[in-house]
């Protein structure tokens, strides 16, 4: 006749202490408790399958209480009642999560996000990646990708919304169907689900960027970029910003390397243009000059302007609006954006001077007749004539020449 088998009670397995070598303390049915030399208390459940005698680990002691090792030993009795081996049920079980971890939203979001950040400026790639961080995989990130549903999204979006960042929101939309389209490419989705909320967020309304078009406060701009106290090199950027007139982008990772100064021009190439087309500027004689008087002090290193911190990096996004609000310029009033609308609005209403020329320099998108876009050096010489007489105007706003009045129309 078998010994009886005592149960165990939750002193017995707060008082079991390590030995030399692992031993067991037996609850019945097949559940034990394996005592290691470490102290480690460890869960087993020893059963018998066809003609094989197998063991199943159930847990940790003390995760897994006495009450839930007996539970466990129970339910996979039960499957051995059934004919079934609980032990390939629990192994089965274990691919099912791995399999759902590895196709979660966000494991499958950095997978897309590393696949396609190369394609990306590095600042645009780190920014995908904070709102996915900050705003979807707190959510969703655990979630199985195949089961992210438009209502799962919408939720996402109206927190952002709900904090005043509508255009985020609509930027998350964006990303989101990006990630959902590249896990269905790759058979982990059923389909884009984000394109179902196309019309759930109020439209954008269009900011304008803050800009001075008024030659009498432009002239008082000049004057105070004149008296700028700040850096020299961050200075001579706000005196070329109104000259050249090209996105701040454009300008802070301006590279010697494209500057042709004996040619008084600047070669942009195509893939720091927003439109991926390379751009020239010509450079009037006053830019030139303010070049060359830069060139001493960062002409050793890759950027024009370089940042303070680190030579092999631009100068940052925010110094030339930062330099504005020295110099008590709100964001409202100015911005290193607003030098384009500058520049647009007199050269067209005060210097007349053809509006294809104007967006040509602007870098924005001009067609020929036909349809076809025009080349990168299309109405050149007349461009440059048209630089040399913006920077004389503003040299003259400068020094107080009588301001023509801009023509508004009604």
């Amino acid at each position: 006749m078998p010994k009886r088998i005592t149960p165990l009670s939750d002193v017995q397995i707060k008082n079991a202490k390590p030995k030399v070598q692992a031993y067991k303390l037996m609850d019945g049915f097949g559940l034990y408790l394996l005592v290691s030399p470490t102290g480690g208390k460890l869960w087993r459940f020893d059963y018998r399958f066809g003609d094989k005698r197998l063991v199943m680990a159930i847990g940790a002691y003390p995760a897994v209480t006495l009450a839930d090792a007996r539970k466990r030993r129970d339910s996979a009795r039960e499957l051995l009642a059934n004919g079934i081996d609980p032990g390939a049920v629990k192994k089965a079980q274990k691919v099912a999560v791995l399999a759902s971890s590895e196709n979660c939203f966000e494991t499958v979001a950095r997978e897309w996000h590393d696949k396609f950040s190369g394609q990306w400026s590095p600042g645009h790639a780190v920014t995908i990646m904070d709102r996915l961080t900050r705003d979807v995989f707190p959510w969703i990130g655990s979630k199985p990708v195949s089961e992210v549903r438009p209502l799962d999204l919408l939720a996402i979006l109206r927190r952002v919304e709900g904090r005043g960042a509508l255009e985020t929101a609509h930027r998350i939309r964006t990303i989101c169907g990006q990630v959902l389209r590249y896990a269905t490419a790759t058979g982990r989705a059923e389909r884009d689900f984000a394109a179902d909320l196309r019309g759930a967020l109020p439209p954008v309304r269009e900011k304008h960027h803050a800009a001075l078009t008024d030659p009498k406060e432009v002239a008082e701009l000049l004057r105070a970029i004149e008296g700028f106290k700040g850096t020299f090199h961050v200075k001579c950027a706000l005196k070329l910003a109104p000259m050249l007139f090209v996105r701040p982008g454009e300008l802070r990772q301006m590279e010697w390397s494209e500057l042709d100064l004996d040619g008084a021009q600047w070669n942009i190439p195509a893939e720091k243009m927003k439109m991926k087309i390379p751009h020239i500027v010509p450079l009037a004689k006053q830019a030139v000059e303010v070049l060359r008087e830069l060139q001493p002090l960062t002409g050793y290193g890759r950027y024009v302007f370089p940042c303070h911190r680190s030579p092999l990096r631009p100068m940052t996004n925010n110094a030339v609006n930062a330099a504005l609000r020295r110099m008590g310029y709100t964001s409202d009033e100015m911005t290193g954006h607003g030098f384009r609308a500058m520049a647009r609005t007199i050269l067209d209403e005060v210097l007349q001077v053809r509006p294809d020329y104007i967006e040509h320099q602007l870098a924005h998108a001009v067609k020929d007749p036909n349809g076809r876009a025009y080349n990168r050096t299309a109405h050149l010489a007349e461009r440059r004539k048209m630089m040399q007489q913006w920077a004389d105007y503003l040299d003259g706003l400068k020094a107080g020449a009588k301001v023509i009045p801009l023509k508004r129309t009604a």
